[in-house]
């Protein structure tokens, strides 16, 4: 496996980061990108001999993970989140797939977990994202950002892990952070909207949750990520207003 290196950005993962590492302990070489961290990440990251560890100020999580990119020298690049697992079996996956590759980068599913329950439902799987490519490609976007790949994208078979939030405070807080970014990103894309969308665009995220992807098959859980999800694009919305009306007004 020597053409393959990990990416993990962290920032106070000091609950996480070693399970994380011990899965990829079969990678020859970890790159992380470290926010600052003010917990015990980096003393817990240079126990792993196989870490090569960088810090850098966050700006967005796109600039974040280019700058990793920028530190490998490997062929291909797998990209895990610090609250994520690589499981043996989609282990043995790359490594078979790495030693004959028929496309430019791999979508891999996730099994998310949310207040210890695996999320089958809301839309949450399978959660296909694209974390095994080629290190020539570099990402896009403030949010939900995605390597820009020129050529084919195939699909592994198997999974792997995500721990998504230790407890709701995290959820939300999270939750605050990407709504920032969510509607930065369309304030500079000249989105605007109106109170019609901000009262029915919560709604039909509900419906949308809890009726349509099944969300209801989930228990208090499936009522708990809708309303949730509901929430978000709520504060999404006030955001993006926030930004069309307050903020304009101030620069004028």
């Amino acid at each position: 496996m020597n053409n393959l290196t990990a990416l993990v950005l962290t920032y106070n993962e000091e609950d996480n980061i070693a399970a994380c590492l011990d899965s990829l302990m079969w990678v020859p070489r970890v790159v992380i990108v470290d926010s600052l961290s003010s917990d015990k990440t980096e003393e817990i990251c240079l126990r792993y001999n196989n870490v090569k560890f960088f810090e850098r100020q966050f700006d967005d999580f796109a600039s974040q993970r280019n700058y990793g990119l920028e530190q490998i020298d490997t062929e291909w690049v797998l990209v895990v989140d610090a609250d994520e697992r690589i499981t043996n079996s989609l282990q043995e996956e790359i490594k078979k797939t790495l030693s004959n590759p028929e496309a430019e980068g791999y979508n891999i599913a996730r099994k998310n977990y949310f207040l210890g329950k695996w999320i089958k439902y809301c839309g949450w799987y399978p959660d296909y994202t694209l974390r095994l490519f080629k290190s020539v490609y570099r990402y896009r976007g403030l949010v939900h950002e995605s390597p820009e790949i020129k050529g084919e994208i195939g699909k592994l078979d198997n999974d792997f892990i995500h721990y998504t939030y230790s407890n709701l405070k995290e959820y939300v807080d999270k939750m605050n952070q990407y709504t920032s970014l969510d509607a930065k990103k369309k304030y500079q894309k000249g989105k605007k909207i109106g109170v019609s969308y901000i009262l029915t665009r919560p709604i039909l995220e509900f419906i949308k949750k809890f009726f349509l992807k099944k969300g209801f098959l989930l228990g208090v859980q499936g009522l708990i990520l809708s309303l949730l999800s509901s929430y978000y694009q709520f504060l999404k919305s006030i955001k993006l207003w926030e930004l069309n009306n307050i903020f304009e007004d101030e620069i004028k």
